[in-house]
């Protein structure tokens, strides 16, 4: 799911499960769960059917709702627990400081073993960090925070492909047509034309 820069507000707990990349991409949920979900979804899915009939007033006012509804949502899925392979404290110090450099440096460092260097550590500590806290390796996440940014320049800027895969540090617009078809499975003009 890719959201536009004003949705949802600024909430610490909806943060986390939208801003990282790093999070499970499914839950299994309960059957309490999953009437919870269900009826959350349901209930921004009646305001966004009614906001085309509103006048400008009562539209803007639908608009924060559905942000303020989209914000308790991803709360309500901030606190799902995660999969077993899925818990960034098992990472312990290491993980922790290696999503903090990988948010800062995706574009410019995309191997595992120049964020070891970087951060004091053996590319093998790393790796096992990351496989403790997510069950994957640094370099998958790496991938998956590239991907991740790829995906929302696609989608929200016009940019051409090449222009995309040039500001995520690729040289030639086959290397980054080549990563994100394998990191995503559709090439950046099929995932483009799919969300619009």
């Amino acid at each position: 799911m890719v959201f536009t820069p004003a949705f949802p507000p600024p909430v610490p707990a909806s943060a986390a499960v939208i801003d990282e990349g790093l999070s499970p991409a499914a839950f299994s949920l309960s059957a309490v769960e999953y009437r919870s979900m269900s009826v959350a979804v349901a209930e921004i899915a009646a305001e966004y059917a009614t906001l085309a009939e509103r006048d400008a007033s009562q539209a803007e006012l639908t608009v924060e709702l559905l942000r303020q509804l989209l914000a308790a949502l991803l709360v309500r899925i901030a606190r799902l627990p995660h999969p077993g392979e899925w818990n960034p404290a098992a990472g312990g110090e290491v993980f922790r400081v290696f999503r903090g450099e990988l948010e800062r440096a995706f574009v410019t460092r995309r191997r595992a073993a120049e964020y070891a260097a970087h951060l004091g550590y053996s590319p093998r500590t790393l790796t096992r960090a990351c496989l403790a806290a997510t069950g994957r390796t640094a370099k998958d996440l790496i991938d998956d925070r590239v991907a991740l940014e790829a995906k929302r320049l696609l989608v929200h800027t016009g940019l051409p492909v090449a222009s995309v895969g040039r500001m995520l540090g690729f040289t030639e617009p086959t290397n980054f047509g080549k990563f994100f078809e394998r990191t995503v499975g559709a090439t950046p003009g099929a995932f483009r034309a799919t969300q619009r």
